[in-house]
């Protein structure tokens, strides 16, 4: 055996199979939890305050608890997935907000619940980061823009679940069983995931070449029994690698920093900053509660469509022109958006607004930001890119009221456009366009040429 596994090359070269759809499949579904568990809160909370079990300051600081546990999560995650692997590091958080869920449904008090949301924040916070990061590293480059954006598809279809599930369900068993139904979901992937593999790449990373190699026989040899023989690994020399913190702050690395900063901080903005509040601006406008729950219902439809969109765009036109795109769809239609007034214009523009903000949701959180960095500093990097974001949505809700007070909802979306505009500034500045191309060619100063797809 060679003194090192060759891990890059090796699962590049592997066409699309089993291996990758399980992959898929046991990290989406685990993803697809903490989505539902971030998501379900609106509704919860309705329901906390109406029976009097909180208020709406007791409101207020579960909302805030959730965002600081997050933005903590997605910090320290990065470190433990770069020090401890990334099976340890989701496995751990899924048992973190698995167990922390189900302890809520028997919260004795509002206090005591949002204790639990904090921690159960711990957990949803790393998941986002792990997730994406894993599967980064396991799909081939010709395809993985899609393979990403599939698994961005799964986690945002717990919008119009979670908003479903809670209409049916808080009605007739109250709002503890969706903590009941988010913290099982959680536990059974927690159980299922335990079959997964390390990833080779930081096995690698940290000189497991023994380790990595046996995984690499293993699914290698899985692969070729659906596929016949495996073309040899194609040669690449890539750059040195570095496993310090420092490395985040050189010339190749700074500018991608920044780039995951800025964009995920628009896409927390963007979310939290206009998407969750959608019922509050209706109501605000004077429509009644079950209007404002419809037409928010009908829009979040466009989340999994966008998500979709940008899925099945990203390999073909681009990251960084599908951003830009996106970025400028969302400014125009964000423009128009609060000037209607006819009652079946509004959804409908309004799912049309959903769109282009969720195909950046999907090539933000899931497919670009974990390409722009190394396998040895990938999630430290990925989860200080995300921790910027979470911070932003601690300040968000203030910002939020204070403009919608001022300004009504088209002062909300002004400062909504101002972020975008940054945004498509920052993105064709320093942007790189990973689109088919491995990850460790983006370890280099200079671009270089596309690895050509495999048939």
């Amino acid at each position: 055996m060679s003194l090192h596994a060759n891990a890059a090359a090796r699962l590049d070269r592997l066409p699309a199979s089993s291996f990758h759809r399980r992959i898929l499949a046991l990290i989406g579904i685990g993803m697809f939890f903490d989505g539902f568990d971030v998501y379900v809160a609106a509704t919860v909370l309705g329901a906390t305050l109406k029976s009097g079990f909180s208020t709406l300051a007791l409101n207020a600081q579960f909302v805030s608890v959730t965002f600081l546990g997050m933005m903590l999560g997605s910090f320290l995650t990065g470190f433990l997935g770069d020090r401890f692997g990334r099976r340890f590091t989701y496995q751990a958080n899924l048992a973190i907000f698995g167990l922390a869920s189900l302890a809520s449904a028997f919260a004795p008090s509002m206090h005591v619940l949002i204790l639990l949301r904090g921690i159960m924040g711990l957990g949803l916070g790393a998941e986002i980061v792990v997730g994406f990061s894993t599967l980064t590293e396991f799909v081939p480059p010709q395809a993985r823009g899609r393979w990403l954006g599939a698994l961005s598809v799964t986690v945002v279809s717990s919008l119009p679940i979670s908003a479903l599930a809670a209409t049916l369900i808080i009605p007739r068993f109250g709002w503890r069983t969706m903590f009941v139904l988010g913290g099982l979901g959680a536990l059974i992937v927690w159980y299922l995931r335990k079959s997964l593999p390390e990833s080779p790449r930081w096995l690698e990373s940290v000189g497991k070449h023994a380790e990595a190699d046996a995984i690499l026989q293993a699914i290698e040899r899985e692969v070729s029994l659906q596929h016949g023989p495996l073309p040899p690994p194609a040669p690449f020399a890539s750059a040195p690698p570095s496993r310090s913190l420092a490395s985040l702050l050189s010339p190749v690395l700074f500018p991608r920093m920044l780039v995951g900063a800025v964009t995920l901080i628009v896409a927390n903005t963007l979310v939290y900053g206009f998407v969750t509040w959608l019922p509050t601006f209706f109501v605000r406008e004077g429509r009644s509660i079950a209007t404002s729950f419809g037409y928010s219902l009908i829009m979040s439809i466009g989340a999994p469509v966008g998500s979709s969109i940008g899925a099945f765009t990203a390999d073909s036109w681009g990251r960084r022109p599908t951003i830009i795109g996106a970025s400028l769809l969302t400014i125009l239609l964000g423009g128009i958006y609060p000037f209607i007034r006819d009652p079946v214009l509004l959804p409908l523009v309004g799912f049309l607004l959903m769109i282009p903000i969720y195909v950046l949701v999907t090539l933000l959180f899931a497919i670009y930001i974990p390409e722009l960095f190394p396998t040895e500093v990938r999630l430290r990097a990925t989860g200080i890119c995300n921790t910027f974001g979470r911070g932003s949505t601690i300040v968000t809700p203030f910002l939020v009221v204070a403009l919608l007070r001022s300004h009504g909802v088209g002062g909300v979306l002004s400062i909504m456009i101002g972020f975008l505009i940054v945004q498509i500034v920052v993105v064709f500045l320093f942007g790189i366009e990973p689109r088919k191309r491995r990850l460790e060619e983006m370890d280099a100063p200079a671009p270089v040429a596309p690895h050509p797809a495999q048939g």
